[in-house]
Formats: structure tokens, C-alpha cells, sequence
């Protein structure tokens, strides 16, 4: 996280959903991941992008790139301003070894991108 970056919590819980970084003469909307929501935009629209981008896209299924270069379907399990923490998907299987990985922040699309 860059020291200029502004923390944003929705309205309505408080609960932090990203943060908006000043550039120029406007605004970048970033998600929980660190990566960029949004162009340069005002204020306004930076904020009603992240309340409406809300928290659902870390429940869904993400793809990490392994050492390796092959793709690993993953789950995100924690973010942090440090840190990303996903774990292999084991489609809910009570029985199967939990693996987790580490990934820096702000995350890349190169390292972690939507299970297409």
C-alpha cells in the first residue's frame, strides 16, 4: 500500500472495501487486492465504485501462477494491506489437505487473476 492511499469503508458497516489514491487531478478507485478499479475519475465515482464492488469478488474463484508458469485454481482465505493468502481449491472437500500460499501486495494479474 502507498503511503497516499486513502482507506474507504462502506457507509453503511464500515467495513473496508478498498482504498483511493489521488493522481493528478482526480481519483483511482483500488479493491482489496490492490489493483486499480478505475481510471482517473473524481472523487465521487471512486467511492460508489468501491461501495458497489463490495467484497464479493474474494469469494469467488481465482487463478495463481506457480513457479513453474502452470495455474493453480485457488481461493483467497485473507487480505491484508502486506499480504495476500489463498488457498487451493478443494471444492469443500472436509477431507482434503489445505495449501496455502502467500502472495505480495498489491497482487498482479500475473500473479493472481480471476478463474476464467
Amino acid at each position: 500500500m502507498e503511503a497516499d492511499w486513502i482507506e474507504h469503508r462502506r457507509p453503511d458497516d464500515r467495513e473496508r472495501v478498498g482504498w483511493i489514491k489521488p493522481v493528478s487531478e482526480g481519483f483511482v478507485a483500488i479493491d482489496l487486492l490492490g489493483r486499480r478499479r478505475t481510471d482517473v475519475v473524481d472523487w465521487m465515482l471512486a467511492e460508489e465504485t468501491l461501495d458497489a464492488l463490495g467484497l464479493g469478488y474474494l469469494a469467488d474463484p481465482h487463478e495463481l501462477r506457480l513457479d513453474d508458469g502452470s495455474w493453480l485454481r485457488v481461493r483467497v482465505a485473507e487480505v491484508s494491506s502486506v499480504s495476500i493468502k489463498v488457498k487451493k481449491d478443494d471444492w469443500g472437500d472436509m477431507n482434503a489437505t489445505q495449501i496455502y500460499y502467500t502472495v505480495a501486495f498489491p497482487v498482479t494479474e500475473e500473479q493472481l487473476r480471476p478463474a476464467g
